[in-house]
């Protein structure tokens, strides 16, 4: 096979046209103008006639001589795969991606939604042969800057990323480290697979440094950190955990509530939001006091809002059977009831889902419909309320209970009348500081904990693959739970000079220094 090296430019004649290889400006080898081809001859295709292909650009003459001696290399060792030059990341993504038949559903929609997010906008106008490590860079500075406050015009990839985000809140939602690591585990292991395809010679991708991904630890809402929280509104951390007189609040103040049973067990027993809005009645033992997490809800993307199907859990670990206390039995009993109210209520039109919690219709819960209601009512906890009195539609007194907005002004949520409210009825609010509904989950690792002391009992009660886990993210020690370590270490320090201002409550009884 033979091959060629040559040099143009993208500069026009009066008509337009390109001029290529005839630009008189290549001839001046100082003003180092146009780019470094190479051209070679492919083997013959099923038509058997050859076809001629070109790679580049290239900077120098040598890289272009280079990238052909490989070429060639190839074709004579019959390793060599044509390369359509008009294929794009943004197609071959998703070609890729469907080629993956072994894929979970959820791993399979979190993965689409990564290249429809940020691999296809950002890199899909690319082709993978011209695919660079900037490229790639380019990407991942993008993605940082969403959210987040610009000195300047974006650029075209971060206005790329923002046109591909129909959700306005989204877009205004900086993107954390971890986000950012399974972008690039996606993308790395496409490109790997562009290599193992031979469309392109290596991974631009491997190369690329990314922000240390630590962990992020919960943290207890402690007297101090609660202080602070309602001086300055800003949370310590971006998972914190309840008390367990906070915990205890919130349940008081959501008794009324239809899904206080959701919030009950997992604020009690710990279930993920997939794995208890997928529970079905099936797997729930109310007599032997026992539930069976075997099934989860994974989380809907804006890709996926109609799609509602329940898959295994995650890992082996998850598959789980737990038990249950005599107030989460009483409770769950007394949601039974309930249901089977609604369901008698709506009659033919009754949604048969099986499910322990769903709507009043029968269908599955949405999850972020979920975790907003959880918020709402956390924020209900310290927030004022009066009672409506304002008319309604058939002439009766409206007598809803009506919550104060940010704004000072009542809303009680018939929006079909106006009528004026009384002065604030005497209310007990607990005055909770704001968790997420993941953090229930945190909340009752950390009680288990407190409650058990056994660090395995707390991850298989998680359904953990690795008891590390639990030890490093999900469980928050309380401060008396240490309380007793913390005096045994003092009391076998002896000491004959008290710190001024001290007062030691402990002492042991004083003796002489060794001798030395």
């Amino acid at each position: 096979m033979e091959g060629s090296v040559y040099r143009r430019c993208g500069c026009r004649d009066a008509s337009g046209k390109q001029l290529g290889a005839r630009c008189p400006k290549l001839a001046n080898p100082k003003k180092r103008h146009g780019k470094h081809w190479a051209r070679f001859n492919e083997p013959p295709g099923l038509d058997g006639k050859r076809h001629q292909s070109t790679i580049g650009p290239f900077t120098t003459k040598d890289e272009a001589q280079t990238e052909l001696t490989n070429t060639l290399a190839k074709i004579n060792a019959g390793t060599y795969q044509h390369v359509d030059r008009s294929l794009t990341v943004a197609v071959d993504f998703d070609r890729w991606l469907d080629g993956k038949l072994g894929l979970k559903a959820s791993t399979r929609r979190e993965n689409r939604q990564v290249g429809h997010l940020y691999i296809k906008p950002g890199l899909g106008y690319l082709r993978p042969a011209d695919l660079r490590e900037h490229h790639v860079q380019d990407l991942y500075a993008a993605m940082r800057q969403i959210g987040r406050p610009a000195s300047a015009r974006p650029g075209p990839t971060l206005r790329r990323l923002l046109n591909a985000r129909t959700d306005t809140a989204q877009a205004r939602r900086p993107l954390g480290r971890a986000r950012i690591r399974r972008v690039h585990a996606v993308l790395h292991a496409y490109l790997n697979s562009a290599v193992r395809r031979n469309l392109i010679g290596r991974n631009p991708a491997t190369h690329v440094e990314l922000e240390t991904g630590r962990p992020t630890r919960a943290l207890v809402w402690t007297a101090e950190r609660v202080a602070r929280w309602r001086a300055t509104g800003r949370r310590p951390s971006r998972v914190m955990v309840w008390t367990p007189e906070q915990a205890g609040a919130f349940l008081d103040a959501a008794t009324g509530d239809r899904l206080y049973a959701l919030f009950h067990l997992v604020a009690y027993r710990g279930l993920r939001r997939g794995e208890v809005l997928g529970l079905p009645w099936t797997d729930l033992d109310l007599d032997g006091g026992t539930l069976t997490v075997r099934e989860t809800l994974p989380d809907i993307d804006e890709l996926d809002q109609d799609y509602l199907d329940f898959e295994d859990p995650k890992s082996a670990a998850g598959e789980r059977v737990l038990s249950l206390d005599a107030h989460t039995v009483a409770v769950l009993r007394a949601w039974r009831r309930q249901q089977t109210t609604e369901r008698l209520a709506y009659g033919p039109a009754w949604v048969d889902s099986g499910r322990v919690f769903t709507k009043e219709n029968g269908e599955p819960l949405n999850p972020d419909t979920l975790s907003q209601h959880f918020d709402r009512l956390v924020e209900r906890t310290h927030r004022p309320a009066v009672r409506c009195t304002a008319t309604t539609s058939r002439s009766h007194q409206c007598q809803r209970l009506a919550v104060v907005d940010l704004h000072g002004a009542p809303r009680c949520g018939l929006r079909q009348h106006g009528g004026h409210h009384d002065q604030a009825v005497p209310l007990r609010r607990s005055g909770l500081p704001p968790i997420r509904f993941h953090d229930l989950r945190h909340t009752a690792a950390s009680l288990a904990y407190r409650a058990t002391r056994d660090l395995k009992l707390v991850s298989a009660l998680l359904g953990h693959s690795s008891i590390k886990i639990t030890g490093d993210i999900y469980t928050s020690i309380f401060a008396d739970v240490d309380l007793a370590a913390a005096e045994a270490v003092a009391q076998l320090v002896p000491r004959a000079v008290r710190y001024p201002g001290a007062h030691i409550v402990h002492t042991q009884p004083q003796t002489e220094p060794p001798a030395l």
